[in-house]
């Protein structure tokens, strides 16, 4: 499985920006789509996820309320709404897969797959 981030750039505090993650290759082995973070300095952190048929998202709690994520089947692609974003956003975002149906909300090492990255740069 092969996955391909995009969307991420710089915002003022309060602005939106939406991620998208196109996946290819054996898609229908993986269960679950996930967004993850890494801050300068941090540790990868969940953000969201959902699977490719449920209704309804995970989200960190850090994000409830800003972040929206979404999907869309036919064409294997999976999108974050930001909404409201904060200085402390400002990371490497991460789009990831994993075959399991549990760990939806990670650790990161419960998913199999991983995209290349793309950065989100808020300031204040």
């Amino acid at each position: 499985v092969q996955l391909q981030a995009s969307g991420g750039g710089l915002v003022q505090a309060g602005g939106s920006l939406r991620l998208s993650c196109a996946a290819s290759g054996r898609t229908l082995s993986v269960y679950k789509m996930g967004w993850f973070r890494q801050a300068p300095g941090k540790e990868r952190e969940f953000v969201a996820a959902m699977s490719w048929s449920a209704a309804s998202a995970y989200y960190a709690d850090s994000v409830k309320g800003r972040f929206t994520m979404s999907r869309d089947n036919a064409k294997n692609t999976m999108y974050l709404q930001m909404n409201s974003l904060k200085p402390e956003d400002t990371a490497v975002y991460y789009c990831a897969a994993g075959r399991d149906r549990i760990n939806m909300v990670g650790p990161a090492n419960k998913y199999d797959y991983w995209g290349q990255g793309t950065q989100v740069t808020v300031s204040s």
